[in-house]
């Protein structure tokens, strides 16, 4: 029996840790970030993205018949966080690389990306501990 006692003492507290441990709920954590895409005709693409202080990435493809493209981004309401844009032509190559900061002014940009070459574009939207929303999109260039 002397032996067993240790055993049951130290099986108890091993129990009593991982229950403990086990029942500890990080789902308590509010944030969240997210990125809508709104696909217009063909060499237009959009989209609104919000967020409560977390963190995204999201790509996506669209055919762009140009060597350019016309973009826009703008935060709406905003009280931090960073919003990126980042742009690849169809050779992979980027053409555009923009972020804005949420607490800072500019809160929007807008112009025309680096000249690149046709096909399907990619588009990768990215938020850092974002707080707010807004609006961005694309469309064929000049």
């Amino acid at each position: 029996m002397k032996n067993l006692k240790p055993k049951l003492i130290l099986l108890t507290v091993f129990s009593t840790l991982i229950f403990m441990v086990g029942c500890d709920n990080d789902d308590d954590n509010d944030e969240f970030a997210n990125v809508t895409i709104n696909e217009g005709p063909n060499g237009d693409i959009g989209g609104d993205f919000t967020g409560n202080g977390g963190s995204t990435s999201q790509t996506f493809e669209y055919q762009n018949g140009l060597a350019t493209a016309d973009y826009n981004a703008d935060i709406t309401a905003s009280s931090g966080g960073i919003f990126q844009m980042i742009v690849r032509d169809a050779d992979g190559t980027i053409v555009l690389d923009r972020s804005l900061n949420g607490n800072m002014e500019p809160d929007s940009f807008d112009g025309v990306t680096s000249s690149g070459t046709a096909g399907t574009w990619s588009v990768t939207i990215n938020l850092t501990d974002f707080n707010g929303d807004g609006s961005f999109s694309l469309s064929e260039g000049d």
